[in-house]
């Protein structure tokens, strides 16, 4: 099997006319440099040099190779330059998974604050999923370097808490159910039609689980994939609706009411192996930057 190495020898003794003078500049022994270009010769099937009594002279085989050699080479020195770019974070590619609700309220600021330090050289690949089983199949399979969402049950490589996020309860500003200093009891709604979600939505999970502890099932007036969308139908009028506190707007002109008890949900990032340094960077800044507590 032809190597870096061989090729390396091969490039070096021609540039020097000499198998001494190579050696010399790749500092090995003169035996070790012969012993690889012999190799290398093995491997293609034929002379690539002709040894001559002062210097040496490529073949018609080696000719034919010396470009090719050069060019790997020169391929070999740009992926280690692109290496070393990523772990000194000056260029590269973060592929990052998560759900949709957390790339509408947490990941915005984090995103902001990372183009903000690191410009365009290390782009960001997003890929968002609805639940978080799904998000945690999808990196499993190997989509992303980094996922940031409720950690997975029984996962085995590295997981870093972020914080806490918090569930708030959206209705009508004129709507006259009776809070208690902004919060509210899920059952004082049990009579409501919500703004649901689709079940393929994992807040869907959440909304039923909370209602249930709270002692009803919850009715949809309507239900919707997007959970941007619920606290708007929520505000227009059509039911109450349970979202992550910071997908809200400052501007937002619903009424939002603290369900009591509270409704949490902790927020990991989490990867297959020991993250890179550029996840681990972007964990960093998660950590400064998320809206969560």
């Amino acid at each position: 099997m032809t190597t870096l190495r061989q090729l390396e020898y091969l490039v070096a003794v021609v540039d020097e006319g000499s198998f001494t003078r190579a050696a010399e500049l790749l500092h090995v022994t003169q035996p070790a440099l012969s012993h690889q270009i012999r190799a290398l010769e093995q491997s293609t099937g034929g002379f690539l040099l002709e040894r001559l009594p002062r210097s040496v002279r490529l073949t018609p085989m080696g000719r034919a190779m010396l470009p090719h050699a050069r060019a790997a080479l020169a391929d070999a020195g740009r992926a280690r330059t692109a290496a070393r770019q990523v772990a000194h974070l000056e260029q590269g590619e973060l592929r990052l998974a998560t759900l949709y609700s957390v790339s509408l309220g947490v990941l915005p600021p984090a995103l902001k604050a990372w183009r903000q330090e690191h410009g365009d050289g290390i782009a960001i690949r997003l890929f968002e999923h609805r639940h978080a089983d799904e998000l945690a199949a999808a990196m499993t399979a190997g989509q992303a370097d980094l996922a940031v969402g409720p950690a997975p049950a029984g996962w085995a490589g590295p997981v870093r808490d972020l914080g806490v996020e918090e569930f708030v309860v959206v209705v009508p500003q004129d709507d006259p159910v009776e809070d208690e200093n902004g919060t509210i009891a899920l059952n004082q709604l049990q009579d409501r039609d919500w703004v649901h979600y689709a079940p393929s939505n994992g807040l869907a999970d959440i909304l039923n689980r909370h209602c249930a502890a709270a002692g009803f099932q919850p009715r949809a007036a309507v239900r919707t994939e997007q959970t941007a969308a619920a606290p708007v139908l929520a505000a227009a009028g059509l039911g109450p609706a349970l979202v992550p506190s910071n997908v809200l707007s400052p501007h937002f002109d619903g009424r939002v009411l603290r369900p009591e008890p509270r409704i949490l949900r902790t927020l990991t990032a989490y990867t297959r192996d020991e993250p890179d340094p550029i996840a681990a960077a972007f964990i960093e800044i998660l950590k400064a930057n998320a809206k969560i507590r």
